[in-house]
């Protein structure tokens, strides 16, 4: 049986700590599943086509990870696909608090599906997606913290070429 792993997020749009978890992930696991999940709370700038698109193209040298959609609960999702693990990326001690929260509530669901936390290289430890689209927004250079078809996507969004 395939060990499978999904790393679920909105992923609006996705940065280099997230690439940096799933790469870690898709080296210990046989299958990472990154799922674009519709947050209602949300009002994000890239289609959740967009999103999917940008995630396949910075993952395509990782032969192991696949890229899908999903609306509803994780746990749902995770079950349908017969994923023993959750991942998630810890950025810092705040991060923690919101997580084990949404952890201890999935355990409620399914508590065979466990969850692992890595945590972020330094380097992306102030990182999110919101932080790059503010900087991308007003031209700001954000060639290092997202994959270069972020960039161009987020420069044609933005009108800053």
């Amino acid at each position: 049986m395939v060990k499978i792993a999904v790393v679920p997020g909105s992923f609006d749009p996705i940065t280099n700590g997230h690439l940096d978890i799933i790469t870690r992930g898709a080296s210990i696991f046989e299958q990472v599943n990154v799922v674009v999940l519709n947050n209602s709370s949300k009002n994000p700038l890239f289609s959740v086509e967009e999103r999917v698109k940008l995630i396949e193209d910075a993952t395509a040298h990782l032969p192991n990870v696949r890229v899908e959609t999903f609306s509803g609960l994780l746990m749902d999702y995770a079950e349908n696909v017969n994923a023993s693990a959750i991942i998630r990326g810890l950025r810092a001690v705040s991060d923690f608090e919101y997580e084990m929260q949404i952890t201890s509530m999935n355990r409620v669901l399914n508590d065979e599906i466990e969850t692992f936390f890595i945590m972020t290289k330094n380097q992306y430890s102030f990182l999110s997606s919101s932080i790059v689209k503010e900087v991308a927004k007003y031209g700001g250079y954000i060639g290092e913290l997202v994959p270069p078809q972020v960039e161009a996507a987020l420069k044609i969004k933005y009108d800053t070429n």
